[in-house]
């Protein structure tokens, strides 16, 4: 249900900033939509109770959110390549936090679930914190135009870029110390993992407003 709601809000955005004539805005806004439906139909096979199907249309779905991606890349004010790059890495940065988040609250419906799965979420995180970094690091440090229409501190100068590596590296440490609380034998071991997993969606959140400020020309 989370994953729909967000698919919406993207659509809803893709479409709120897509320019008249712009083909790369427009194919962002078709493929949005797209992505929306179909993770909004798995949804409801899984409410359905209908696992496989719902497995099958959740498959089918994540191409289509690599292509939005793809789409949206050609709209930044770098090379495609390297705009898709930066989008692609933003994804799994902002996919791997939330994940370990609902994955964390699934320990409460289910108590005998191994450590495993909410191990390799973190292992999966920390990955994503470097690719995260590397990314944030190919966009340059230089001031760029930028709108100031989501906070006119983010597009001061060149603060951007700095107040997102800050924020990723913040993520990283989080990273590092719900490895170190998963070391615990107790239960409560994950319900700690789960609070910082909580704080790591702030932290990898701001990153990516941040530097996506600098993503779109003026």
């Amino acid at each position: 249900m989370v994953l729909t709601i967000l698919a919406f809000a993207a659509w809803r955005a893709a479409d709120a900033g897509a320019i008249l004539g712009d083909d790369a805005g427009a194919w962002s806004v078709r493929l949005a939509l797209a992505s929306f439906v179909v993770i909004a139909v798995w949804t409801s096979l899984q409410l359905l109770k209908q696992n496989t199907a719902a497995r099958g249309v959740g498959f089918v779905s994540v191409p289509v959110a690599i292509a939005v991606l793809v789409a949206m890349s050609a709209t930044g004010r770098q090379h495609q390549a390297l705009a898709l790059f930066e989008l692609l890495a933003g994804a799994a940065f902002l996919g791997s936090v939330l994940g370990g988040l609902l994955l964390g609250h699934w320990y409460l419906t289910d108590r005998g679930l191994s450590r495993t799965p909410i191990e390799r979420a973190t292992y999966i995180m920390l990955v994503a914190v470097v690719i995260e970094a590397i990314a944030v690091i190919s966009g340059g440090f230089g001031g760029v135009g930028s709108s100031d229409a989501f906070n006119p501190l983010l597009t001061a100068g060149a603060l951007a870029p700095w107040i997102a590596l800050g924020m990723v590296g913040t993520t990283g440490l989080i990273a590092v110390m719900v490895k170190a609380t998963l070391r615990g034998a107790r239960a409560s071991a994950v319900q700690s993992a789960t609070g910082f997993f909580y704080l790591a969606v702030v932290t990898a959140f701001t990153a990516e407003v941040a530097v996506k400020t600098r993503f779109l020309p003026v």
